[in-house]
């Protein structure tokens, strides 16, 4: 931890931490409850209604790779609040939009801010708790999470007592906007984590890079097809939005308690792949009961995939930044693997889209995913502390052909 940061300061940035992972999902998770009604008043569809995820999910997937820049850039502080900000206005257009194409463009604007947001703030973490990395990333991947469950259990809940899907949507701006205020103040004003940091050329020339984006992608594929059809799929069974609202709650705070959890027992060993195998068997019984016993345990189906998503999103965020010990060029290995994660994970909820339409269900779409799943346990065979140097190394040549003149 900075060494010169008081007792105060170092609860003040606890307290950034946890207000910032709670501002980045709601957007998401509140949609899904709340279809049906924006349905009715837009006139989308099933495969527009993915675009508030496949849009968001593209944007955080590509601006992630701008995120080592803006740091070296704008600082750490003046790219995490202006990044906050443009989330905080794009909520609020949530409450006077009515068209559909406005709305899916204001989860754009989300989606940007989300990007700047997640790119930046793993180095953040590396820099000011490097003897505390994964438990501080844990705390961040559980607000995350926490975040969506409150998005899915407040958006309907407030749109059922306010008679108004618009503050069922908007009501984000609020919470985002007391994020921006916290994170002006305790967020280090520097570039944090700067010092003799990788272009993100020479990372994108090792193949680990490249195995981290596909297994990031995965994972938060499911998550992304989740948040987008868990509520239909239960409402298309006779559900209501606010039941089908809660169990998509149910599944995001599993999320939390083991993005908190299993982050703080996997850093008792530096390998953490038991654990990644663990949250990937969560998923594959998830969605196993998804597609065949929907009705059977849909409570258990969903903290299954909760606990599997939430563990799988923490640890591979600490995997990457395990692999390099300068801060910089952690930083900047997790943004790639973000970056490229989320452009894999926006495909999912437009693919199960189709296979809907198609078929009729959603259950090709949850055998889609656990096998997704199963494949992300095989490659993650390869996360063997012992050869993060070797994976990570290139030669100081080539590295410094591609240093910036």
């Amino acid at each position: 931890m900075t060494p010169e940061r008081s007792g105060a300061s170092r609860a003040l940035l606890l307290a950034a931490v946890v207000l910032v992972g709670l501002n980045l999902r709601p957007f998401l998770t509140g949609i899904g409850p709340l279809a049906a009604e924006i349905q009715a008043a837009t006139g989308l569809g099933f495969g527009s209604l993915s675009l508030f995820t496949l849009v968001p999910m593209l944007l955080m997937g590509v601006c992630a790779f701008a995120g080592p820049w803006l740091q070296r850039t704008l600082g750490a502080r003046a790219a995490v609040v202006g990044a906050l900000c443009i989330l905080c206005a794009a909520a609020a257009l949530r409450l006077v939009i009515a068209n559909g194409e406005a709305l899916i463009a204001t989860a754009a604007l989300c989606g940007l801010g989300v990007a700047v947001v997640q790119s930046v703030f793993p180095g953040i973490v590396k820099a000011e708790f490097p003897d505390r990395v994964a438990l501080v990333m844990g705390l961040y991947s559980a607000m995350l999470m926490g975040g969506g469950a409150l998005g899915a259990q407040l958006s309907p809940l407030i749109a059922q007592q306010t008679g108004s899907w618009h503050l069922g949507l908007g009501w984000i701006a609020l919470p985002a906007a007391i994020a921006v205020l916290v994170s002006a103040v305790a967020l280090p004003p520097g570039r944090s984590g700067q010092g003799g940091g990788l272009p993100a050329l020479a990372l994108l020339r090792r193949p680990r890079t490249w195995l981290l984006m596909i297994c990031f992608g995965l994972v938060n594929g499911g998550y992304a097809s989740v948040v987008a059809w868990l509520a239909p799929a239960y409402q298309a069974m006779g559900w209501s939005g606010a039941e089908s609202g809660g169990l998509l709650a149910v599944m995001a705070a599993s999320q939390a308690v083991a993005a908190l959890g299993i982050p703080a027992l996997a850093a008792r060993n530096p390998d953490r792949r038991f654990w990644i195998w663990l949250a990937l068997a969560c998923q594959v019984v998830g969605f196993a009961g998804l597609a065949w016993w929907p009705l059977v345990a849909p409570t258990v189906w969903a903290v299954a995939i909760g606990v599997g998503l939430g563990a799988g999103f923490a640890l591979f965020l600490i995997v990457a930044l395990d692999h390099l010990d300068n801060p910089a060029n952690a930083g900047a290995l997790s943004a790639l693997m973000q970056g490229g994660g989320f452009l894999i994970s926006a495909i999912p909820p437009w693919i199960v889209a189709l296979l809907r339409d198609a078929g009729g269900s959603f259950t090709a779409g949850w055998l889609m995913h656990m096998a997704c799943a199963v494949l992300a346990g095989l490659m993650a065979l390869r996360f063997a502390p012992r050869g993060y140097a070797r994976a990570m190394q290139l030669s100081p040549d080539a590295d410094q052909a591609l240093s910036p003149r």
